[in-house]
């Protein structure tokens, strides 16, 4: 009965027409608010998936690292045993340590990272190669595949392979002031090819066999930086963590690619949020339209108002009408704004309408992502503000009768 009351309202002709305009402004900032919440947060999801996908390249399910110092020691036995729990799909070993790279005139600061041969398996590292081949050599003929970002930085052709690198590494002990050349290991290698994942990797990585970063640095046979692990997907990794927790105890670190980019993923949540708040003043600009909306609407059914009240409406019936008028209001405008979202959004993921321009980027179109839950947030927000914009002038239309009385 109150919405009925309230579409009559709507539709009827007003005396003055500044109501009708007033309304219909009102209307088409809460379809635009609605609109641009779900196109900018569906794209903000479809840029958080491409990163996560990137990181997830490079970054294992699980990794085991020591909770103190650099270097875990890990026996075969150990290792058997990590081997053994339910959802452990896939296990490398890793020796990570700062290195200095120097082709002639060039040279960069890298992470050398040696890796096993299951790494492949592990990561996907493989898939990104645009240089070469992804071929790590042996302990005796090294050969190194450069981040792209370290191609650049040191001048090479990674995949022809013109002369050897030079890597220079820390030895481990007590540093010689007398003879610094002393404190570090040196030797040659060739290169074998370039991948491109994401900059964070590119411009800091090169990756080599476990056998020569070993070598180098004079580790024990037990000795390694890190384990990284591919797990199961059809199991939780949370439960896995908890079985090689179990196996190894207080003395290692086990951590999920969501606590390996802990900063990261907090970052890209609040980024989320801030852009939510920012884009829901759009409604709240609405919401003032809607107040004069219905304001003005009260002053002009002053009369039928009266008319309820001696009909024996009473004031919840008075205030509920004026409320659904502003529910009204909301429905039309958040109703088309979403849609129309939608079918844009629909229109990008499949013709990718929308380019990106003005630099290199991994994609050339603006990725979007539908995601159920932000219809609902955009939703309920849209109520919210209809509720509060409408029950203002609802409480005066219903005390209106009692105030003429006075």
């Amino acid at each position: 009965m109150n919405f009925l009351f309230a579409w009559r309202y709507f539709k009827a002709k007003k005396s003055t027409n500044a109501i009708n305009i007033i309304a219909w402004i009102s209307i088409v900032a809460i379809m635009v608010g609605a609109a641009a919440l779900i196109l900018v947060l569906s794209v903000f999801n479809g840029f958080e998936d491409l990163v996560k996908s990137l990181y997830s390249s490079f970054y294992p399910d699980l990794r085991i690292t020591p909770s103190i110092g650099k270097q875990l020691t890990l026996t075969e036995a150990q290792l058997a045993r990590i081997r053994g729990i339910r959802g452990i799909r896939e296990l490398s070993l890793t020796v990570e340590e700062k290195a200095l790279l120097q082709n002639g005139d060039y040279q960069s600061i890298v992470y050398l990272k040696g890796v096993d041969e299951s790494y492949r398996r592990v990561t996907d590292v493989a898939g990104h190669m645009v240089k070469g081949n992804f071929d790590l050599g042996t302990a005796d003929a090294p050969l190194l595949v450069l981040g792209a970002g370290v191609e650049n930085a040191i001048g090479v052709q990674s995949d022809r392979n013109l002369s050897p690198l030079l890597a220079y590494l820390p030895r481990k002990g007590s540093v010689d002031l007398s003879d610094p050349l002393q404190s570090v290991s040196a030797d040659t290698m060739n290169t074998a090819g370039a991948f491109v994942i994401q900059q964070d990797f590119d411009d800091k990585y090169a990756l080599t066999n476990i056998g020569f970063m070993k070598n180098l640095l004079e580790m024990p046979a037990d000795a390694y930086s890190a384990v990284e692990i591919a797990a199961d997907p059809a199991l939780s990794v949370e439960d896995i963590q908890d079985g090689i927790r179990g196996v190894l105890g207080k003395d290692y670190v086990v951590q999920t690619r969501y606590e390996q980019n802990r900063s990261l993923y907090a970052v890209m949540r609040a980024e989320k949020w801030v852009i939510y708040a920012i884009l829901s003043l759009i409604l709240v600009v609405a919401a003032f339209n809607m107040i004069g909306s219905l304001t003005m609407l009260v002053l002009e059914k002053k009369e039928d108002i009266s008319v309820l009240h001696a009909l024996g409406a009473d004031r919840r019936m008075i205030q509920n009408i004026f409320i659904s008028e502003g529910f009204l209001l909301a429905v039309i405008g958040g109703g088309v704004g979403i849609l129309l979202a939608l079918g844009l959004a629909l229109a990008q993921i499949r013709y990718k309408l929308i380019p990106l321009t003005g630099g290199s980027f991994l994609i050339d179109y603006f990725p979007v992502k539908l995601n159920p839950w932000d219809f609902l947030l955009v939703t309920g927000t849209i109520v919210v503000i209809a509720l509060f914009a409408s029950y203002i002038p609802a409480r005066k239309a219903a005390r209106q009768q009692f105030l003429d009385r006075e």
